[in-house]
C-alpha cells in the first residue's frame, strides 16, 4: 500500500449518525406541504442531488425558497436526533496530527453540511470540503474526488476514500483511489457487502486500529 497523503470521508453514515434526522426532516416537509409521510426507502430513493433537488419530488420549484427555509430550520432545530459516531473525532485528530490532508466529499447540500459541521464542531478538521452543491455530476460520479486530487496535487494512489454507500464505492473506483467501505451504519449494507472494495470495516474501532497501523 502506497503511503497515504489524504483521506476523504463521506459524512452521513460514515462520520455522523444522521439518518433519523434526515428522514424526519423530509417527512416534516412531506406532511406540511404534501400531506404525506414517506417511507425510509422512498426518501433514500430521492437521494443523489442535494436537498434542493430531492425536495422537488415533494413540492413545486416555485415553492423551493420557502420550503428550504422550513427544511433547514427543522434540520438545525432537531439536531439532537444526530450524533458523531464514537471514535470518529479521535480518528480525525490523529490524521491531522500525522500531517495528512483530510477532506470531506458528501452528497449533502452546503447548508445541511455546514449545520452538521457547526453543531458538532467538526469543521476545523477538514482541509477541503466538497458538497453536492459544489459539483455538476453528483455521486456516484467521481467529480468531487477529482476536485480534491487537483486541489492538493495528489496522485490517486496517495488517497483513501472512506464511505458507507454504493455511490461512494463507485465514485472512488471512477477516480482510481482506494476505497474503505464502512458498514457500521450503512443503509445499503447488503449491497455494499456484495461489491468489490479495497478494505471493509464493520466498526469504528476496527477502522481506527487499521488506520493507526497504516500511519505508523
Amino acid at each position: 500500500m502506497s503511503p497515504l497523503r489524504c483521506v476523504i470521508f463521506d459524512m452521513d453514515g460514515t462520520l455522523t449518525q444522521t439518518n433519523r434526522l434526515i428522514f424526519d426532516s423530509f417527512n416534516y416537509i412531506g406532511r406540511k406541504y404534501a400531506g404525506k409521510v414517506y417511507s425510509e426507502q422512498e426518501i433514500t430513493g430521492m437521494f443523489g442531488p442535494p436537498e434542493e433537488g430531492a425536495l422537488l419530488r415533494i413540492v413545486d420549484e416555485g415553492m423551493m425558497e420557502v420550503v428550504m427555509k422550513d427544511y433547514l430550520d427543522f434540520y438545525r432545530g432537531n439536531h439532537q436526533l444526530a450524533q458523531v459516531y464514537p471514535g470518529i473525532r479521535e480518528i480525525l485528530e490523529f490524521l491531522k496530527q500525522r500531517g495528512l490532508k483530510v477532506a470531506l466529499f458528501t452528497g449533502k447540500g452546503i447548508h445541511t453540511t455546514t449545520i452538521t459541521l457547526e453543531e458538532f464542531g467538526l469543521q476545523t478538521y477538514f482541509d477541503y470540503i466538497v458538497t453536492g452543491n459544489d459539483v455538476v455530476e453528483h455521486k456516484p460520479s467521481s467529480e468531487g474526488i477529482g476536485k480534491i486530487l487537483a486541489r492538493f496535487q495528489l496522485k490517486p494512489e496517495e488517497v483513501l476514500m472512506v464511505g458507507d454507500s454504493v455511490a461512494d464505492i463507485k465514485a472512488a473506483r471512477g477516480a482510481g483511489v482506494r476505497i474503505a467501505a464502512v458498514v457500521w451504519d450503512s443503509f445499503t449494507k447488503e449491497r455494499v457487502l456484495e461489491m468489490r472494495t479495497d478494505f471493509l470495516f464493520h466498526s469504528v474501532p476496527e477502522f481506527s486500529s487499521w488506520l493507526w497501523r497504516q500511519c505508523d
